[in-house]
């Protein structure tokens, strides 16, 4: 039976995020998968996907992803994300501040045979960053 979108979305978030397990990456990531979103250039695969999740997991100690509601259409999968995390490492290229993380976000996966081969994510860091005092919330009129 082949793996549901939602379902494999649900895997990759708690197999890669919530358990960081890098080995996860390789087998629910294809080889030649397109990852937007997560900077300013796409990601290719799971090589280039893999120094993004050291960076994250690195700068966020105690990182949550839960998978709050899912909307599948044929081999697509659109995922509502809350993140809470510790920013406990310099991988931001910042100094760590020891403040906790509270933000949400949407991906949206295409799967094929089994396997992640497109992403689209749209996270709020904007929220993430103001909470760890480096962006200040602008003041309103």
């Amino acid at each position: 039976m082949p793996t549901q979108p939602d379902s494999l979305a649900r895997q990759w978030f708690d197999e890669v995020w919530n358990k960081l397990d890098e080995s996860a990456i390789d087998r629910l990531m294809a080889p030649d998968a397109v990852v937007h979103g997560l900077g300013q250039e796409q990601l290719h695969g799971p090589a280039q996907f893999k120094p993004f999740f050291h960076r994250f997991k690195d700068a966020l100690a105690d990182i949550r992803v839960d998978v709050e509601r899912t909307v599948v259409e044929g081999d697509f999968c659109a995922a509502l994300c809350h993140v809470t995390a510790k920013h406990a490492g310099h991988a931001f290229g910042g100094p760590a501040t020891n403040r906790d993380v509270d933000f949400w976000g949407m991906t949206m996966f295409r799967v094929k045979d089994g396997r992640l081969v497109e992403g689209w994510n749209a996270f709020d860091f904007l929220t993430m960053y103001q909470q760890l005092g480096w962006v200040k919330s602008p003041v309103l009129p």
